[in-house]
């Protein structure tokens, strides 16, 4: 009789719901962070691109610092990783207060950068980690119920950010400001810095109280084979990885999956608007509902993946994907909304996934094969520019073709998976 493979090792409970804690936690600090590109242009009085830096010092500290992290995780430990990770996000977090008293742009940026690097690290260190907490048969389900506490961390975030940032911004224009005495335009900068400074400061402390549980509590080791020297692990686990067709395929994957779902909820406002009209906070509406459908697929996603292959789900879950993108783009009306809304039922369940697929059979490279993962969330930071130049060029409907694009390369490489999947049993 065939035993289920259990889904957490024995040992491992606490650490995996330590693990699902830091997840929920950095879901928070990403969506707290979209809304400051609007609130540093108007505080500062700069202009949209200027105010972008925001997301640029973000997706940048998560790139430069992926590889590092790998070479903790190779050398000390996942717990190391965790800890070195919480840190530098606690460290960055912090850093708000000083900011907020200095009040100039880029020590918000050093911020920023500080805890987009500590959230980095801790990404590259927490994903393989509750990939080995268990069977690898039961792997990318696990990746996939840890990840879906990352989405109720953005409902959070986003929450956070419409009550406590946003409804502290002084509504005076640009001009206005320009006209104003200098004493009293500090003022209000001095209260808006406040208001952007406490969700941050309040963040800290709760990492703050995860790092510390973390440090005290003993983590099995069984899951992490102790090996390399530092000399010989990088060049020839690189070489490895680079030759692994299965694996690289899987991180071009990842760069498109996250440059899809970046374009798709970077565009969602301008699409409702140019399909129906009215003002961006009424639309954002439909971007909160989007971002709590995103939430519920993801537990769905886990079920589903009880009965069926996770490979297979991702191919039919990014053909969707395709299939809406184009209706969304050639009947800009209510429906075409709701399919640009449906778009984050077919994405809640691609990042776990392609991460744990690429990762199947690495062995010993598994954790440097986990930072070229996470550095593909480049994807982000690229392809929403090339929709917006192609929104500028065609309009918001038209732009949905970048995304339906994106959302092919998906298809290609669940097709790919199933494909080496079936030669591999007819080779036994």
């Amino acid at each position: 009789m065939n035993e289920r493979p259990t889904f957490v090792a024995r040992g491992m409970r606490l650490p995996f719901i330590l693990l699902v804690a830091c997840f929920t936690a950095w879901g928070i600090a990403a969506n707290m962070t979209d809304p400051l590109v609007q609130v540093f242009s108007r505080i500062f009085s700069m202009s949209t691109f200027q105010a972008s830096l925001v997301q640029f010092a973000y997706y940048g500290a998560y790139f430069l610092l992926a590889l590092p992290a790998a070479f903790i995780n190779r050398h000390y430990s996942y717990k190391t990783g965790l800890l070195t990770g919480l840190g530098l996000a606690i460290f960055g977090a912090f850093l708000f207060y000083p900011a907020s008293q200095v009040m100039t742009y880029g020590f918000f940026l050093a911020a920023l950068f500080c805890l987009a690097g500590g959230l980095s690290i801790l990404e590259t260190s927490a994903n393989p980690f509750v990939i080995s907490m268990g069977p690898e048969a039961t792997a990318t389900r696990r990746l996939n119920l840890a990840q879906a506490f990352n989405p109720v961390g953005t409902n959070i975030g986003v929450l956070l950010s419409a009550t406590w940032i946003l409804p502290n911004l002084n509504p005076a224009t640009d001009a206005e400001r320009a006209a104003m005495p200098t004493a009293q335009l500090e003022a209000i900068r001095q209260s808006e810095l406040s208001a952007v400074m406490g969700p941050y400061v309040g963040l800290a402390f709760v990492l703050l109280a995860i790092w510390v549980v973390i440090a005290f509590k003993r983590m099995p080791r069984q899951a992490e084979r102790h090996q390399d020297t530092v000399g010989r692990g990088f060049g020839d686990a690189l070489g490895r990885l680079v030759r692994n067709r299965h694996y690289a395929f899987g991180v071009i994957a990842q760069f498109f999956n996250v440059a899809a779902q970046t374009c798709t909820w970077t565009f969602t406002i301008q699409y409702v608007i140019g399909a129906i009209g009215g003002t961006e906070a009424q639309a954002g509406w439909y971007l909160q509902a989007s971002l709590i459908l995103f939430l519920v697929a993801r537990f769905v996603m886990v079920g589903l993946m009880t009965l069926i292959r996770p490979s297979r789900l991702l191919c039919a879950m990014a053909a969707l994907g395709v299939a809406l993108c184009l209706f969304a783009a050639s009947v800009p009306t209510l429906a075409g909304i709701w399919a640009v809304l449906a778009l984050s039922a077919c994405l809640s369940l691609m990042f776990p996934t392609i991460y744990g697929i690429a990762l199947q059979g690495l062995g010993d490279d598994t954790k440097f094969g986990a930072a070229g993962l996470v550095m593909a969330i480049a994807g982000g930071a690229v392809m929403p520019m090339v929709q917006g130049a192609v929104l500028d060029q065609f309009g918001a409907a038209l732009s949905f073709l970048v995304p339906a694009a994106c959302f092919g390369v998906v298809v290609a490489y669940g097709i790919f998976d199933l494909s080496s999947e079936r030669r591999r049993h007819h080779g036994h």
